[in-house]
């Protein structure tokens, strides 16, 4: 028997999991949080049982790594650990699908710093500790980007001067590409579709979202661009803005490029509307409770996401099948609700009681247009797709 283990590095935290090569079952997981920070803790999950440990103030992703490692080690699984599978956030314009690291890769995942300044730094710490750790072991890169690398000039070109792209690669790129892929292809087998004649919008609501448009299984646009700020309002980022209002911020409130940065990503969305919470759950009971605030950033996010929707449908020409996942669009049954209320023009009509059966993992059809398809609920799975690329890349070594 034979596992491959799984590292998604973010900024402050990384999560692990060791799954079965053959059956795709989890045996382990973890998740290490506040790295960097004082409180850094880690916590494993190992049949049936949550345990969390201290890591020490401060202690950063090697420290976390070698917990790992370690923790492996005392359950005598590090020596059936077959490969290594990285999520990384941004492969740029080099990477179509995922790859093989090398030095070459690493080098290429280093250039992309400037497009995910928080991330990628994050992805090669976390590769880095596990190359030293596991010298020999393959270990394979997947990028949130590559999935959308089939989408065309028209979606992936800003109306900027032309020598912008050509020198310094400012194009969109798109996000949640692992979750977009998975969500394609589970969508075609449920619904028996045919791959070289389907159209599909993914939903992936969290706190961070992002739609996808696949046509016959490729993404042809994406709501997120160079970076993932473009696009739906999400938890704590603006989503679409114009960009004037940078040099609004820049010359009225005396803010710099950073501190712009940083209100745009983290204290925008519905954090920022609210003034209350990012949290959807958290909003809709205070909604409940008349917060004004909270109603307000409710409506906003979906009237804005209904209205991408729409939008969504004019580079597939039809529509199959819409499908919610993540946090948010596999759990808030308000949320879908609604939004299929503002397309109820299109056709689509909630069945409620389907609505409120599907959430906490369960998965199911919740409404439907005569004219443009299905709305459906499916559970994403990155780390699937991470093993099965780690798997096949591997096994064709």
């Amino acid at each position: 028997m034979s596992y491959i283990l799984i590292f998604n590095c973010g900024s402050s935290s990384l999560k692990f999991s060791l799954m079965d090569e053959v059956s795709e079952q989890v045996e382990m997981s973890g998740l290490a949080e506040r790295l960097g920070e004082a409180g850094a803790v880690i916590t494993t999950s190992w049949n049936g049982n949550k345990t969390p440990a201290d890591l020490g103030d401060g202690s950063g992703h090697k420290a976390a790594v070698d917990f790992i490692l370690s923790f492996l080690k005392d359950q005598g699984y590090l020596d059936k650990i077959k490969a290594i599978g990285h999520r990384v956030v941004h492969g740029g314009i080099k990477f179509k699908d995922s790859a093989l690291i090398n030095d070459e890769v690493v080098a290429q995942i280093r250039k992309c710093i400037p497009y995910a300044p928080i991330h990628n730094p994050a992805n090669l710490i976390g590769i880095e500790a596990a190359i030293a750790a596991f010298p020999t072991l393959p270990q394979v890169a997947v990028f949130d980007t590559a999935y959308h690398q089939t989408m065309p000039e028209t979606a992936y070109l800003y109306a900027i001067p032309m020598d912008l792209y050509r020198d310094h690669n400012i194009r969109r790129y798109g996000f949640h590409g692992t979750s977009h892929r998975y969500i394609a292809d589970k969508t075609i087998e449920k619904l028996g579709l045919d791959r070289n004649n389907s159209a599909i919008i993914s939903a992936h609501l969290g706190n961070g979202s992002s739609l996808a448009s696949i046509k016959n299984g490729k993404s042809v646009d994406t709501t997120m661009g160079f970076t993932p700020l473009e696009g739906l309002v999400m938890g704590t980022r603006a989503g679409d803005v114009d960009a004037g209002i940078v040099k609004f911020l820049s010359s009225k409130l005396n803010l710099n490029v950073d501190e712009i940065d940083t209100l745009l990503n983290s204290k925008s969305g519905l954090l920022g509307i609210s003034e209350l919470s990012n949290d959807c759950r958290t909003l809709w009971a205070a909604a409940e409770e008349g917060h004004k605030g909270a109603k307000l950033a409710l409506e906003i996010m979906i009237y804005r996401l209904a209205k991408k929707i729409v939008s969504f449908i004019v580079p597939l020409g039809r529509l199959d099948a819409l499908v919610f996942t993540g946090g948010i669009g596999e759990n808030d049954v308000m949320t879908r609700k609604k939004v299929l209320e503002h397309l109820a023009f299109l056709g689509f009509k909630v069945d409620e009681a389907a609505n409120s059966a599907t959430s906490r993992g369960k998965e199911g059809i919740i409404g439907e247009s005569p004219t443009f398809g299905k709305a459906m609920v499916l559970c994403t799975d990155e780390e699937l797709m991470i093993v099965r690329d780690t798997v096949k890349i591997v096994n064709a070594l």
